[in-house]
């Protein structure tokens, strides 16, 4: 198989309609400790309209009890956000497990970070403060805190995405700055060096995990009307052609769909 790369990686799901994220998501636990050094903590969120199931453990994803329950109890959401770390600031334990939330204009947002954030920590933060010590928690306590700065209220669409464009692409001059956040209605990415996605829509075919010896046939789980974009840090598949983020790209998602993006057409 495969190894995994030594940094912390990623995973979302933007999708048209409630789908699991099993399949990808057994792929992703198996680098934690098994094909790969992710052995410090693993987390993902799952949203369902603006409620969150969120789970956390602080043991390697490829050992953990709560990975392999979510393995066998499905749970179909249009927006995941999963993590899984190998620790370089903040000790392993579970308040330092992505990904994180905090509420803003009554939603909850989640974010997951891959990187490392030069002096991110030393910043004055405006509302939110880390509970955790990683440089990535800090990170989006500084973000939300600019947020509602800006914006008292909720703000519109458009401005919403051109703002976070802008913070992240600041929080990008201080580092490696590959980014997850969602608000349960849009999923935002942003790419330092390692992000990929693919969108899978009808016709749909099988696809064989890098990780596990596991193939699925997606036309036999799905509708001619379904669209579900998968992003990560790195391929999880063989078989598919994923797609790789530029440097420096943002990418807003909704649906499984591109609603924004940086790059000019």
């Amino acid at each position: 198989m495969r190894r995994a790369g030594k940094v912390c990686e990623i995973l979302g799901m933007s999708a048209n309609v409630p789908t699991d994220i099993v399949f990808s998501f057994t792929g992703l636990i198996r680098r934690g400790g098994e094909t790969g050094p992710h052995r410090d903590g693993w987390g993902i969120a799952f949203y369902e309209d603006k409620g969150l199931r969120l789970f956390h453990d602080p043991e390697e994803s490829s050992r953990s009890k709560i990975a392999a329950f979510l393995q066998s109890y499905p749970i179909r959401s249009e927006i995941v956000v999963s993590h899984i770390r190998k620790a370089n600031r903040g000790k392993v334990a579970l308040k330092n497990t992505h990904p994180f939330v905090r509420e803003l204009w009554g939603r909850n947002w989640v974010f997951a970070h891959n990187g490392q954030l030069k002096g991110i920590k030393k910043v004055k933060f405006d509302s939110f403060e880390p509970v955790g010590t990683t440089d990535s928690e800090a990170a989006f306590c500084w973000l939300l805190g600019k947020l509602r700065r800006k914006f008292s209220t909720p703000p519109a669409q458009p401005a919403l995405i051109k703002e976070i464009q802008k913070l992240f692409a600041e929080l990008a001059e201080r580092g490696v700055a590959n980014i997850l956040m969602s608000d349960s209605n849009l999923l935002f990415t942003h790419c330092s060096n390692r992000l990929v996605h693919i969108t899978r829509r009808a016709p749909f075919g099988k696809a064989q995990l890098l990780d596990a010896d596991v193939t699925v046939d997606f036309q036999k789980a799905t509708t001619e009307k379904d669209v579900v974009t998968i992003l990560a840090t790195r391929p999880l598949t063989g078989n598919e052609n994923w797609i790789h983020y530029k440097s420096g790209e943002y990418r807003v998602w909704r649906d499984g769909e591109t609603v924004s993006t940086n790059l000019k057409a």
